[in-house]
């Protein structure tokens, strides 16, 4: 039976953790978010209804729930739940962990949920250690991490499992938990005497970015920083008690690729406003702006190309400014090139040609070089005759004659309808429709 000092010490135990520990969810009905995988019907649910829970790996940014779930998931099946962090545990502490988990089971039935926060720390080693165990039975694992684990965990542990992507909390959700910890009387702020403003609490569910424990420990820095007379939580407190917001990005990860993705395709798609946004994203993160550079340059050939020839000009000036000028002032280039090409009427036209072409050198017979092309100066070539019957176009009027340049009826480029591409189109088909007259009065 616990005495008092036990008691006293809990209670200071709790007091000392922060409002964002205190206010984890104690059960799924409090669970806010990641709807897709957790509502009513869907994949985790049915696990935990089944009762065969197996390896989970929750993968996501930060403050989405994932140590909060884990410990729902341990409460549910009745397993006892041991966390450890992968940053700091070696082999000897996960075989530790491991033989009590089996021990635990032997003796009393009880089965172990085995946390790991931020598996990708784990090595080969350490992963392949828990391989048997998890295979077995004998423990659960359930992997919390930020890094894509299909790049960063062993393909034996990830077969092994379920991997369920956490989303960043919509800002609702966020609200809904900023307004129970202003309520909640025995875990969160209700016993103090504190007036909330709507707009200072939606102030820091904006500005968290989903991330539900930043934004409660804002909160809590705000309420507790209070003057006793003052008892307002207001925007100008909510405002100071948050830094500037870190932008979720990673050089060498999946936010590095889907926001270039995101970028590039906005571009594509003659969208102004959403390229500048995504611009903007990774150049406050961080990004090295002679990437974003380089993807504009082979954006304009790619996807502008000869509907505007003056884009690749354009773009590869701003690459080269970028290169001499670095950041901040060649944000200011970067925009002029983005929102030119965004704005730029598009084709595709020389990359399919391109392509076209190479697959066919790849995989048809090689074409040989018609002999009137073929070059006449070196030696031995006129006494072959090679470049015999070759007609040199400015001999004729308007520049041009028909001539096979190719030796195989075959068509790469197909320029489209639109900007300067148009007006290439049409000069092919009136210099070819004319060839094709003048071979018809023949």
């Amino acid at each position: 039976m616990p005495g008092l000092f036990d008691q006293q010490e809990e209670s200071n135990l709790q007091s000392a953790r922060p409002l964002a520990a205190r206010m984890r969810p104690t059960n799924l009905d409090e669970f806010i978010g990641q709807s897709h995988f957790l509502g009513e019907g869907k994949l985790l649910r049915r696990m935990l209804r089944a009762d065969r829970l197996g390896s989970l790996i929750f993968y996501g940014p930060p403050g989405t729930g994932k140590t909060s779930l884990a410990e729902i998931v341990a409460r549910q099946t009745e397993s006892a739940f041991v966390q450890l962090n992968a940053a700091s545990a070696g082999v000897k502490e996960v075989r530790a962990v491991l033989e009590q988990a089996r021990d635990r089971l032997k003796t009393g039935g009880q089965r172990t949920v085995l946390f790991v926060d931020e598996l990708h720390h784990f090595n080969k080693t350490q992963q392949d250690v828990l391989l048997p165990d998890v295979e077995a039975g004998v423990v659960s694992l359930i992997g919390a991490t930020t890094a894509n684990p299909f790049f960063s965990l062993v393909s034996a542990l990830i077969s092994r499992s379920q991997v369920f992507e956490f989303r960043s909390l919509e800002k609702e959700d966020v609200l809904a938990l900023l307004r129970r910890a202003t309520s909640d009387s025995k875990r969160g702020l209700g016993r103090l005497n504190v007036e909330y403003d709507d707009d200072a609490l939606e102030f820091l569910a904006d500005i968290c970015d989903g991330d539900a424990r930043r934004a409660l420990s804002a909160l809590e820095i705000g309420v507790r920083s209070l003057d006793a007379k003052q008892g307002r939580f207001d925007l100008a407190v909510a405002e100071e008690s948050i830094q500037k917001k870190a932008i979720l990005y990673d050089a060498d990860g999946d936010q590095h690729y889907d926001v270039a993705s995101a970028f590039i395709k906005s571009m594509r798609g003659s969208d102004p406003d959403a390229a500048v946004y995504w611009l903007a994203r990774m150049l406050e993160a961080g990004e090295d702006p002679r990437f974003i550079a380089r993807r504009i340059v082979i954006l304009a050939s790619e996807d502008v190309g000869n509907a505007d020839p003056q884009a690749l000009v354009l773009a590869v000036a701003a690459a080269d400014a970028t290169e001499r000028i670095g950041m901040p002032e060649c944000r200011i280039i970067l925009s002029q090139a983005v929102t030119y090409l965004a704005t730029a009427p598009k084709s595709n036209a020389a990359y399919k040609a391109v392509d076209a072409a190479l697959d066919d050198v790849r995989h048809q017979r090689v074409v040989p070089v018609p002999t009137h092309l073929q070059d006449k100066h070196y030696a031995g070539a006129k006494q072959l005759g090679h470049g015999e019957g070759y007609q040199y176009s400015h001999n004729f009027e308007g520049g041009y004659v028909e001539q096979d340049y190719l030796g195989v009826d075959r068509t790469y480029y197909e320029p489209t309808d639109r900007g300067y591409e148009a007006k290439i189109r049409e000069r092919m088909e009136r210099l070819r429709g004319e060839a094709s007259g003048a071979g018809d009065e023949v």
